[in-house]
Formats: structure tokens, sequence, C-alpha cells
């Protein structure tokens, strides 16, 4: 076992997620060039993943937990929430299996290849990233911000620029995103308002209050 894997090791970081200052803190009396041999060692013997520049994660046998691919997503791009196909197939919305995880960030888009996916980040200005975005428990002792059904829909609307509440209505979530009509009608609107007040986007409002008129939801 390399240097630099066995050291990570026996800290133990969840998920075997770790980056260049917890390398800098194992290792604080090596210079910058030893601790750059460090890594290349380990990643070239297959220890160490490479995910961007300065963040790593220990290989499956090497590490004593998997990382959450949400958990990943947060390292991977901040600040940031999970949403969009992501967020609603997590909440149990659309039947098919996501294989790429979707985020939204108000800073650049930008997609990252690693080796343990693909994750995609999308630009979605708004003065209240938070809004309608819950910290959830999706692992033992791992957390992510997640999009509530109401916010994924509220990003993925303004991402498609063609859509339009007037035009489109119920049928472009049930037909193109193909949500059931009876989990629609259990979309809670509690914090419609604090969404809508935080998007820039006058399409998204309309939308975002016709869905609401169309399911009677009383949130």
């Amino acid at each position: 076992m390399q240097t630099l894997t066995e050291r990570v090791f026996e800290l133990g970081p969840p998920g075997g997620l770790f980056d260049d200052t917890v390398i800098g803190n194992l290792f604080p009396a090596s210079s910058a060039g030893a601790r750059a041999l460090l890594v290349y060692r380990a990643v070239h013997a297959g220890e160490v993943l490479r995910l961007k520049p300065g963040l790593y994660v220990l290989a499956a046998p090497y590490r004593k937990s998997s990382p959450h691919p949400f958990v990943l997503a947060a390292s991977l791009h901040a600040p940031s929430h999970i949403s969009l196909e992501s967020a609603l197939s997590y909440h149990g919305l659309i039947p098919e299996a996501v294989y790429q995880v979707s985020s939204v960030t108000v800073f650049r888009s930008r997609d990252y290849h690693t080796p343990l996916g693909v994750f995609s980040f999308q630009r979605v200005p708004t003065r209240a990233p938070r809004a309608g975005v819950e910290a959830l428990l999706v692992a033992r002792d791992a957390w992510a911000f997640v999009a509530t059904p109401l916010r994924a829909i509220a990003d993925w609307v303004y991402l498609n620029k063609d859509v339009v509440w007037k035009q489109n209505g119920l049928d472009y979530l049930t037909e193109s995103l193909r949500i059931e009509e009876d989990d629609l009608a259990a979309i809670s609107c509690d914090r419609l308002d604090e969404i809508v007040e935080g998007f820039r986007s006058r399409r998204v409002g309309a939308f975002l209050k016709g869905l609401k008129g169309a399911i009677g939801s009383a949130g």
C-alpha cells in the first residue's frame, strides 16, 4: 500500500474523500513537490482516484465506506444543490433510474466526468439559492442539499426556456417528465412564494402558480 493511501486509510474520512488540505495536514513537513509525488504514486498504483485537481477518493478496496453520489456532487462544485432529474428521482416522482447526478448552482455551468460517474451542474441564477432546498440525510452520516419537488420543477422550467404554463400546462410534467398526476397532487406548495421571489423569471413564477392551481394544493 502506498504511503498516502495508508495514511488516509488510517484517517478514515467518510466515503474515502479527501483533498489537498488533508494531504497537507497529514504530511506537514513535506514540500508541495513531495506531496504531489505521493499523490502521483497512489493514483498510478490505482489506490487513489482523482476526481478533479485537488480532490481525491480512495479506491474501493482501500476505503471503509462508499461515497454517496450526492455528497460527491457537493464536493465537486459548491455551492450547489441536487436538483432536476436527480432530485425528482430521489423523491420517487420519475420512474427511470438516473445515471447522471444533476445539480444546480448560481455559478457557471460545468460537467465533471470522474471515475465514479458524471456530475452535471447547471447555472440557475436566483436571489435565494436555498429556497425550496432541504438538507437531507441521504446515507449514514452523509448529508446533502436536495431540492424539494417544487424547487426541482422550478429549476427544470427555468432551464427549458420554451416551457410556458399557458402552452404546456400539466401535460408537460405528466408527458415529458412522466410524473404521475397522483404524485403531482401530493407535492407541497408551502414554499412556493419563497421560491418564486428568489427567481428572476416571471415565466417560472407563472408556471409554479399554474401548477398550484391545477393540483389544488392549499400550500
